[in-house]
């Protein structure tokens, strides 16, 4: 199998690069050839490579720009995107629309991605007929809103993602719950889920924490929350806040560890000054992958909270889970799957099957009471922290490895590349123009010119 793939790599600070490096690797030592297609710009290590296919077991990374010549020789079997909601896949957009292929979802809302790519100084014109063509039943006028710069919390009512869908042969989708709204919404479409495999397969032992409290300064016998990655308002860093606060007035033993970096617009520092919270909260904005799983482990409840939503699954979260800790989630459409606690009664919300509870799941509508709630009771439950624990990590062993992540990965491509690829849908012109207009329009003082570019 000979794979064009297309993601986020390495330095780019993306978990998508680091999922990338890890699913190509594995493939790669089942014999598989794979060009990796990055943003020459963001990654500096790709480099020209030979004319030919990749040989089975190769891992090349190259400029994108490498990709469409290589595509018209035919030295693929499918093409693979890595796509997401954020700006490290800009530059696969415009490749995904025109070449269709198989495209693993990361969020099932790419709203701030598209808008982001579309809308330039230059021209609108590209965004407004996207917005139009993937929701037909609204108004285009309100892509006005992003247009003018009120996009923010606007784009998550409104996806983006019909086109990618349509463009697309197949689609995998790392959260149940968006595997199926997609599909309701693309009835035609193919769309599976398929595992995100994240976190360390051997769980942290005793003297792990002890040493990862250690380098972060934790108290020992400090009761520890912890809030990991980008920290910024949709990760619900205000309320957290507060919450903390109302519970150090009740149990003193509380501390809270924020381990990633904060978002300028969210006034950290001030927000922290102004709940009296300075000796009581450690800041680690800047720890590499090895210190960010330690952190993880080091914490007896881990908070992974996040509104509004692009409905993906949480990395942090499933390092959780892997070091066995007790975790806390907003109840969305992406856990309805999940066997969890409800803290209004301390009872499992019915669910599918019979495993135990792994995390506790609380209502946005009544986010900071459901939130005191949850951490009144983890705080003072250690019993309660170590079954979910348990239960967390046995959950992720059958749900979240890397192996079977990859597994899941090898057998969707396999089954993608045997289909026929059918006949690409009809998009928008801005959405797929024609890559050779600007060569037209250079050679058009010269007369009719005929050429073979490949």
């Amino acid at each position: 199998m000979r794979l064009a793939w297309f993601s986020p790599w390495p330095p780019q600070t993306s978990g998508v690069a680091g999922r990338s490096v890890e699913v190509t690797r594995a493939l790669a030592a089942r014999g598989w050839g794979l060009d990796v297609f990055v943003d020459r710009a963001q990654v500096p290590s790709a480099t020209r490579a030979a004319d030919g296919p990749p040989a089975p077991g190769e891992i090349r990374v190259q400029s994108a720009h490498d990709f469409v010549w290589r595509h018209h020789r035919h030295q693929h079997d499918l093409v693979v995107y890595q796509a997401g909601n954020s700006t490290a896949h800009a530059f696969i957009w415009p490749y995904l629309l025109r070449y269709p292929g198989l495209t693993i979802l990361h969020d099932a809302h790419v709203h701030h991605a598209r808008g982001a790519a579309l809308i330039t100084p230059a021209s609108a014109a590209a965004y407004r007929a996207a917005f139009a063509f993937d929701h037909p039943d609204l108004s285009p006028d309100l892509a006005e809103l992003a247009v003018w710069g009120f996009d923010g919390a606007y784009s998550f009512l409104w996806p983006m993602i019909r086109s990618v869908i349509l463009a697309s042969r197949a689609v995998g989708v790392h959260t149940r719950g968006g595997a199926r709204a997609l599909q309701a919404a693309c009835p035609d479409a193919h769309i599976d889920y398929i595992a995100l495999g994240m976190g360390r397969e051997v769980p942290p032992a005793t003297s792990d924490r002890a040493e990862a409290r250690l380098a972060l300064g934790l108290d020992a016998d400090a009761i520890v929350f912890g809030v990991f990655g980008g920290l910024t308002a949709d990760k619900r860093v205000p309320v957290i806040l507060e919450s903390f606060a109302r519970l150090r007035r009740l149990d003193p033993r509380v501390h809270l560890l924020l381990a990633g970096a904060p978002d300028p617009r969210l006034g950290l520092p001030d927000l922290i000054a102004a709940l009296n919270l300075a000796p009581h909260v450690t800041l680690a904005p800047a720890l590499d992958d090895d210190g960010f799983e330690r952190a993880i482990a080091s914490v007896d409840v881990s908070l992974n909270l996040r509104w509004p939503t692009a409905r993906e699954t949480s990395g942090p979260w499933l390092q959780a889970l892997a070091a066995a800790r007790a975790t806390v989630v907003i109840d969305l459409e992406q856990h309805a799957h999940l066997p969890a606690l409800d803290p209004q009664t301390w009872t499992q919300r019915p669910g599918p099957g019979r495993n135990d509870p792994i995390t506790v799941a609380i209502d946005v509508l009544d986010e900071a009471h459901s939130l005191d709630l949850a951490m009144t009771r983890l705080a003072g439950d250690a019993a309660l922290r170590d079954r979910l624990g348990r239960a967390a990590r046995t959950w992720w062993e059958r749900e979240h490895t890397t192996t079977r992540m990859v597994d899941e990965y090898a057998h969707l491509i396999a089954r993608v590349a045997q289909q026929p690829a059918g006949t690409p849908p009809s998009l928008p012109e801005a959405l797929s123009p024609d890559p050779l207009d600007y060569t037209r329009e250079l050679v058009r003082p010269f007369g009719d010119l005929t050429c073979t570019l490949f």
